[in-house]
């Protein structure tokens, strides 16, 4: 299984849990605190997987997944969306921009996210 991961997240107790449990479980994690340096990172890393926060400074999560789009090198990573946002047309808008999942944070737990985590990386 792949195992490159990286998490962009704006909120720095959300990070580390995330990060923390992750490690945990024997993947390899980088961060990002914004989308802009999340994208920097998408190029440069060529992560297996983004887990991506939607509401953050400089680039939002929707203009990541924009950009990944464009690119179509890019748009081949799988991206988990990881958000408080639960509104129908979120979920949409972020579903036709190529995401993979959309996960509401509050509906989750660490246990199911990484159950997610595991399933989209063994379909690479």
């Amino acid at each position: 299984m792949k195992n490159k991961i990286l998490l962009i997240e704006d909120d720095i107790f959300l990070r580390k849990v995330f990060s923390d449990k992750l490690r945990i479980e024997g993947f390899n994690v980088d961060m990002a605190l914004d989308g802009a340096d999340g994208l920097l990172k998408i190029k440069n890393l060529r992560p297996n997987l983004v887990l991506l926060d939607l509401i953050m400074p400089k680039k939002n999560g929707f203009e990541v997944l924009e950009e990944m789009k464009m690119d179509n090198e890019l748009k081949k990573i799988p991206v988990i969306v990881l958000s408080n946002l639960g509104q129908d047309s979120d979920v949409e808008k972020v579903k036709l921009l190529g995401a993979a999942d959309y996960l509401i944070k509050a509906n989750f737990s660490m246990k199911e996210i990484i159950k997610k985590v595991k399933f989209y990386l063994r379909k690479l």
